[in-house]
């Protein structure tokens, strides 16, 4: 699949602070991909120069094998989403989505012929005379996404598009917006610190961390296969767990927890572990299971939150079916099966404690 978007070690300071440091990806053609990490980690600013909106100090900017890294905005043909949408308020939903035709002098029947599709496209026909005072918040982004299609731009550009807007509402927008994508596979690039977001969206994710990439893969991959701790801290829940390199093991109290190939006999591991990783067992059954008392068991659907005390200064949280519950309750003795695990060298971003979902 070719590149619609290609960064080549972009970086961006601003006096003597580097927000964006040595950025190198590739955003592939027809695709979502997703730029996910925390506030402050440069994912703006990454975006705001694919579209021309800021130039790196280092680095070139690629866009459908063109070189942009000075082309002016209007040469690049992107379509940009802010979180708080940035309609006109005096204008009507019918003329906030002609705006960018009206600028770009296409003639007036084609532009009321584009408005009319967009507006059935993104369900807003019985809405086009309205203004933006009296829309919900979900009908003013879908709004700023028909205006930003009009033009049919080369590239969507979404900034925390839904940061805005209320649980129930991103959630429908989501969906809303993966449907929209796979009717017009227009390229788009997704700035969101959401990783369930960017896991139900994106076909590829580049996490990035205090400005730089931390990795780029598919969802898959970034979930099952952390490339750093930071990652495998961030992108979904994990049980934190240090100990030591025995035998190509990490060793936790008696237990062998967890493979940590490359390490070496007697150096410090941190592993982490998915909550839906986690085995339980009435017995043990492997050299990598350790003994835990059940403190609770909180029914959440189709999965039950299980927390479980390790020992005096550790607890762990295990996903389970409703199946998989049969002798679990508050106060009985179990085993973990801590053998599926991701290893690294401790480091920055490496916690003693269970990263947040």
């Amino acid at each position: 699949m070719s590149s619609a978007i290609r960064l080549e070690g972009i970086t961006r300071r601003f006096g003597s602070f580097t927000a964006v440091e040595d950025v190198s990806f590739e955003a592939p053609s027809g695709s979502i991909t997703a730029l996910l990490g925390p506030s402050g980690s440069g994912k703006s600013t990454v975006l705001r120069i694919i579209a021309g909106l800021e130039v790196p100090d280092a680095g070139r900017v690629w866009i459908e094998g063109e070189e942009q890294t000075h082309g002016p905005v209007e040469h690049r043909r992107v379509g940009f989403v802010f979180q708080h949408y940035a309609l006109f308020r005096h204008m009507t939903v019918r003329r906030n989505i002609a705006f960018g035709l009206k600028v770009g002098k296409v003639p007036k029947a084609q532009r009321d012929q584009r408005v009319d599709e967009l507006l059935a496209l993104t369900q807003l026909e019985g809405l086009a005379d309205r203004y933006p005072d009296r829309l919900s918040g979900g009908q003013r982004q879908r709004v700023a996404l028909a205006r930003a299609l009009a033009p049919r731009p080369r590239l969507l550009l979404l900034d925390e598009p839904f940061g805005a807007l209320d649980a129930r509402v991103r959630q429908e927008l989501r969906t809303w917006l993966a449907e929209l994508h796979r009717e017009l596979g227009v390229t788009s690039l997704l700035v969101t610190h959401d990783q369930e977001e960017a896991l139900e969206l994106a076909q590829r994710i580049v996490v990035m961390n205090e400005g730089r990439v931390e990795q780029v893969g598919s969802p898959a991959d970034v979930y099952s296969r952390p490339a750093t701790p930071f990652v495998a801290g961030f992108v979904g829940a994990a049980n934190v767990l240090s100990g030591t390199v025995i035998s190509g093991h990490v060793q936790y109290g008696d237990a062998l927890v967890a493979g940590a190939d490359g390490l070496a006999d007697g150096s410090p591991a941190v592993a982490y572990v998915r909550p839906h990783d986690l085995v339980l067992s009435p017995v043990q059954r492997s050299g990598a299971s350790v003994p835990a008392q059940v403190e609770s068991v909180t029914p959440l659907g189709a999965v039950a939150r299980v927390r479980l005390r390790l020992d005096a200064m550790k607890t762990l949280t295990a996903e389970l079916p409703p199946s998989q519950l049969d002798g679990i309750a508050p106060g009985s003795r179990v085993y973990i099966d801590l053998s599926r695990a991701s290893v690294f060298a401790p480091g920055d971003g490496v916690s003693d404690e269970l990263s947040p979902a």
